[in-house]
């Protein structure tokens, strides 16, 4: 087997300039997509809040508590959704190469869920209520805003991380 002269191997052991993806860029990615999740659905759930009721019934404790849990809860289904598509349809090389169709899976995974999870909280349990100004999709009653939610966040929260985590590892190189 050939020897590398130092400096010139990725992480992984691939040669640089070779045409091979680095591996184990996947976790600082995984970190990266949870940050940029947390804050981006934090954001959300705090700028959706007059979208539903308990912003005009709830007190400052229901509202912040219900907050806190919506974006842990939106954390958590953006780290499953990633997980399950990693998982199915990633590899070693994660995010340098298959990111596209791991990130339609997750995003996909997300709506999906999210389709399902509003359904359930409005129309079958009650855990919440859409306020008047909360336009709906037609038949499911899915409010428009959290699905636009699933479909926004996890793509600029990918995104970035792809792209901080790639350019990092260009940097350790000496790339850039």
């Amino acid at each position: 087997m050939r020897q590398e002269p130092l400096g010139t191997i990725w992480r992984s052991g691939a040669p640089a300039g070779s045409k091979r993806a680095p591996e184990g860029l996947w976790l600082g990615a995984l970190r990266r997509y949870a940050v940029a999740s947390a804050l981006g659905h934090l954001a959300w759930e705090l700028a959706q809040l007059p979208l539903y009721t308990i912003w005009y019934q709830g007190s400052a404790g229901e509202i912040g508590f219900a907050v806190a849990h919506c974006t842990a809860g939106d954390l958590l289904i953006a780290s499953t959704a990633l997980l399950g598509a990693t998982m199915l349809f990633g590899n070693s090389c994660w995010p340098a190469s298959r990111f596209y169709v791991v990130g339609a899976a997750t995003v996909l995974g997300g709506v999906l869920y999210t389709v399902f999870s509003e359904w359930l909280n409005t129309e079958v349990r009650g855990g919440w209520n859409y306020a008047e100004l909360m336009p709906t999709l037609p038949l499911v009653g899915t409010g428009i805003s959290p699905l636009a939610q699933w479909i926004f966040i996890p793509c600029a929260a990918l995104w970035w991380a792809r792209r901080q985590t790639l350019r990092g590892s260009k940097m350790n190189e000496g790339v850039l």
